[in-house]
């Protein structure tokens, strides 16, 4: 918190809750017939989150910070918190939850088990939603578990053996840091007392790990452990391209909207707004942060070379673009710290326009490998511009979203006085042009013809209503994300811009 900020308690961190968890309560007693009363309270809670997300902001930017906080028993208090990191996690969930409402509506239209798919649907974005809003350290420790059990029901959705298998392995990856992250919340509570998060560190850590650095430092390094299964960092990221096997919309929540986000946002609330980044560099915990995301950047990169399923190349490539993220929270500069919380919201929107489009090319043309796409830009020339909008963004290249992210984390660097960062950014940027431009190239290339012995160009056409080449409820979420990422990039200096609110709470980590 600021010196200029002006605590209001409030209901309206509850409300924002409300918004998704009552919709999901609802939604579980639906019959599955009742098919438009469910699409209605799907969109009605995603628009009015995103509603009251846009009435928050200019009253957070200008320093009000609105509170709730519930005593569960004495000394343990449920506490919730719109400071301006918060608000921004929460406006990056909002608005990719109602893309990725709209999509998964037309998505599993006539799959059996729908109720049940959107009612943990919304508690997902419920549980993403109080990690962003949680004011101390059990508030947010409740959610993230949450976060874990709502989200394996739709990962096991399909009920296949694959589908199970993925679902086990990513339970039991997320509960182990799960009972890692209670731990290190349970020892720093004992050690210092209840710990609400604070802008630059907590003062009683501080005066903690003056006393006992050792214990600080593995406390600090217990609770990354805990956070960092989610972000994927390696070598715990094995549940990722696992859990590919979910159905697209559940792909594009687990790594645009909420698992690794919220694993990305717990490792920057606990360098920044529990230990402090000053006090974590003198405990060695930044330097060791820093290179585990460097190795999982350059790691995860190498990997997606080697995929020719689409979305476990993609799902490698979320291994090390969410790392970017670790790396900017690691270096002790400003603008690092605004391009790790800008990268929030770019990789969230290229990589959501990428896993719909995947989804796109399975459900239209039963394509899901790489190697089958050529010619499909004239099959589906929307749905192959969108992908090819967000890969370019995911290289870095100007006037795209991912570019800002990137230059502001070499400025980071430099500003740290760190260069090795940018020779880092430089290997995954050539890695990610290595694993991305072949695709763009399969899409936009002409498939061989039937007489050439290939049938890599025959796709099914399924009957339309319309001329659209595919249903407006898939299509169009996919062209709004593609064309934020254009705008994040080219208004990146305008008004409530991504990068704008990034820069705000990048200096609020610096008291």
């Amino acid at each position: 918190m600021n010196d200029d900020t002006v605590t209001v308690m409030s209901a309206l961190p509850v409300v924002l809750l409300l918004t998704s968890l009552v919709p999901a309560l609802l939604i579980f007693a639906l019959r599955e017939k009742q098919t438009v009363l469910r699409t209605t309270l799907n969109l009605a809670g995603a628009i009015a989150k995103v509603l009251l997300v846009i009435v928050l902001i200019p009253r957070v930017v200008a320093g009000e910070e609105l509170r709730a906080e519930f005593t569960w028993i004495p000394g343990l208090d449920i506490v919730f918190v719109t400071d301006t990191f918060s608000l921004f996690f929460v406006a990056l969930s909002a608005g990719l939850w109602l893309a990725t409402t709209i999509y998964a509506v037309g998505y599993l239209e006539g799959s059996p088990n729908r109720s049940r798919f959107f009612g943990f649907f919304s508690l997902c974005v419920t549980a993403t939603v109080g990690i962003a809003l949680a004011g101390n350290l059990l508030t947010f420790l409740i959610f993230f578990e949450l976060l874990t059990l709502v989200t394996y029901p739709l990962v096991a959705h399909r009920g296949t053996r694959a589908a199970l298998r993925g679902a086990r392995i990513y339970l039991a990856y997320t509960l182990g840091g799960g009972v890692a992250l209670l731990l290190g919340v349970a020892w720093l509570t004992v050690e210092v007392g209840p710990v609400e998060f604070r802008a630059g560190g907590i003062p009683e850590v501080a005066e903690f790990a003056a006393r006992d650095p050792l214990t600080a430092t593995v406390i600090g390094a217990v609770l990354l452990l805990g956070v960092g299964v989610k972000a994927a960092l390696f070598p715990l990221h094995g549940w990722l391209p696992i859990a590919m096997v979910a159905p697209a919309p559940v792909s594009a929540l687990l790594h645009a909207v909420a698992v690794v986000k919220a694993g990305a946002f717990g490792i920057i609330r606990i360098v920044e707004d529990v230990f402090g980044l000053a006090l974590f560099a003198e405990l060695g915990m930044l330097q060791a942060l820093a290179v585990v995301a460097s190795v999982t950047i350059v790691y995860g990169s190498v990997r997606a070379l080697a995929q020719d399923d689409l979305k476990k190349r993609l799902a490698y490539s979320t291994v090390s673009q969410v790392s970017y993220i670790a790396l900017g929270a690691a270096l002790l500069s400003p603008i690092a710290t605004a391009g790790a919380i800008v990268h929030m919201v770019n990789q969230g929107f290229m990589k959501i326009t990428l896993f719909f489009c995947a989804g796109l090319f399975a459900e239209e043309l039963k394509l899901s490998k790489v190697s089958q796409l050529a010619g499909v830009g004239r099959r589906m020339p929307v749905t192959s511009a969108a992908f090819t909008i967000a890969a370019l963004g995911m290289i870095g290249l100007p006037p795209f979203a991912g570019f800002i992210s990137k230059w502001a984390l070499g400025l980071g660097g430099l500003d740290a006085g760190q260069p090795w960062v940018i020779a880092v950014l430089l290997t995954s940027t050539v890695l990610n042009a290595a694993y991305f431009l072949p695709i763009i190239a399969t899409i936009w290339t002409s498939p061989r013809s039937e007489s050439e012995g290939s049938d890599e160009g025959t796709f099914p056409v399924p009957a339309r209503r319309s001329g659209w080449e595919a249903p407006a409820s898939l299509l169009l979420p996919a062209v709004a994300t593609a064309l934020f990422v254009i705008l994040f990039g080219v208004a990146a200096g305008w008004g409530y811009s991504p990068w704008v609110l990034a820069q705000i709470v990048g200096e609020g980590a610096w008291p």
